[in-house]
């Protein structure tokens, strides 16, 4: 089960509850996903949900009350290893491992949309009214989380939000444009909350691992270079289980990629994205050295199945980059 499939199967088990006369019928019940995170230090389990506060509004009933009635049912469900209530009312999970090959899966849906360059040039009359031109360096900013607000939105099926209070760059910078280019000044610009004024540094162009912008390009990089790698050997990936303890950071990066995007598009915050990139790209780089064979070892399933985790990793992250308006390349 992944963290997506909790968010649904919280729903329907309130949803069931109602139904049933456990619950109310003026409980509150989630839209189609309830909100489930990690849990944070020092809390019990894998993933948490205030859910049990929601119900309990609509319900007339104490939140702990809410939260036991919920745990009893959600108890035993498949791929939840144990559920327990904490404090006034949280409810906390332990998780079955995932299933990588569904986790792989589910991670070519955030594959990129192709972009209108790609297709070759255009036969069609010249658009007679053409974008405006590139706003002032102080514009620079609230474009960029205002676009990439809008992708992120409508990737998850939301309307446009109307804009957010955005801090702009502060002028003492400069012309961070001509300085550290297009692809760097979105993502310094895109990585803390819009309210907080952007920091650039001359870290934006160090290439090496020690700059986040670096390694999250870097890993989608690698993922292509291991595909290619892979070819040589004559193996391709394929889904399934990937018999390897260092996979199990990636695949809880990879399953959390759907609740970190629709976080992202209610709270109108890029920076969760792009934070979330960061994690997934340090997992991947950590992961790459067990995908291909090493000395006179062949090809095996495992390989394979290694192989299609780091090109579901490289798929989302191209995807969540080109959310942000950023490139990625296929070599660095």
């Amino acid at each position: 089960m992944t963290p997506a499939d909790l968010s649904r199967t919280v729903v329907r088990a309130v949803r069931c509850a109602v139904e049933d006369g456990e619950l109310p019928a003026g409980a509150d019940v989630p839209g189609g996903r309830a909100v489930v995170e990690r849990t944070r230090p020092g809390g019990v389990g894998d993933y948490a949900t205030p859910v049990a506060f929601q119900v309990a509004k609509g319900a007339g009933r104490r939140p702990a009350d809410v939260a036991q009635l919920l745990a009893r049912r959600l108890d035993g469900v498949s791929g939840i290893e144990r559920v327990e209530v904490t404090g006034a009312g949280f409810l906390n999970f332990v998780l079955a491992p995932p299933d990588a090959a569904e986790v792989v899966r589910a991670a070519r849906a955030y594959a990129p949309a192709p972009r209108p360059e790609d297709a070759g040039p255009s036969t069609s009359a010249p658009n007679p009214n053409p974008s405006p031109p590139p706003p002032a360096v102080s514009g620079l900013r609230e474009q960029a989380v205002h676009a990439a607000v809008l992708r992120i939105r409508a990737g998850q099926g939301l309307d446009p939000a109307p804009p957010a209070a955005v801090a702009p760059v502060a002028r003492r910078d400069g012309d961070v444009l001509a300085r550290y280019g297009a692809d760097a000044v979105r993502w310094a610009a895109l990585t803390v909350a819009p309210q907080e004024t952007p920091v650039f540094s001359p870290a934006l162009l160090l290439q090496g691992e020690a700059a986040e912008f670096f390694r999250v390009r870097y890993a989608h990089a690698r993922s292509r270079a291991l595909l290619r790698n892979a070819a040589r050997l004559g193996f391709t990936p394929l889904p399934g289980p990937p018999q390897d303890g260092a996979a199990g950071p990636l695949l809880r990066a990879l399953g959390e990629y759907p609740l970190v995007l629709e976080a992202a598009a209610y709270h109108r915050a890029p920076e969760r994205l792009a934070r979330h990139l960061v994690t997934l790209a340090d997992a991947l780089l950590d992961f790459q050295y067990c995908v291909l064979p090493h000395g006179d070892e062949k090809p095996s399933a495992a390989h394979r199945a290694r192989l299609a985790l780091a090109e579901a990793a490289g798929t989302v992250l191209a995807g969540g980059l080109a959310l942000l308006g950023i490139d990625a390349p296929e070599r660095l």
